[in-house]
Order: structure tokens, then C-alpha cells, then sequence
């Protein structure tokens, strides 16, 4: 995981918030980049730089949190 400074501005891209964000305002986005890659960011700061997984990554990341087992494979 790294923040992302790539050649598109992360405010281009289409964002996607978490089905579980509620009113609160606590949220993250994702966005998916050509290559297969994914971008993670907090709703509240979209300016701040995004957390850029790869795509063999996020899949490992995704699977962790919704386990409770480690993104290491």
C-alpha cells in the first residue's frame, strides 16, 4: 500500500462509498483504475491522497476484513 500521486487526479475517477457507511459522515471510497488496481480514501478529506493497492492486494485486504484473517498470502 502507498498513497497514490499517479497520473490521473484521484478527483477524476469514480468513487464508490462503502454500502456500510451510515449518516455520520464516516466513510471510505474506492475507486478502480484500469490497470485492475484500487484506490481507498476517506470521504471526508477527498483532497488527501488515496491508499493505491494492487489489485492481487485489495482482493487480500477485502477478504481480511471481512474474515478476520490476514491479507498476507
Amino acid at each position: 500500500m502507498k498513497p497514490h500521486r499517479g497520473a490521473a487526479p484521484a478527483a477524476e475517477l469514480s468513487w464508490v462509498r462503502s454500502s456500510y457507511s451510515g449518516a455520520n459522515g464516516d466513510c471510505v471510497e474506492v475507486a478502480a483504475l484500469p490497470d485492475g488496481s484500487r484506490l481507498l480514501r476517506d470521504s471526508k478529506r477527498p483532497h488527501s491522497p488515496a491508499i493505491a493497492f494492487g489489485a492481487g492486494l485489495f482482493d487480500a485486504f477485502i477478504h481480511s476484513i471481512t474474515t478476520g484473517g490476514s491479507a498476507v498470502r
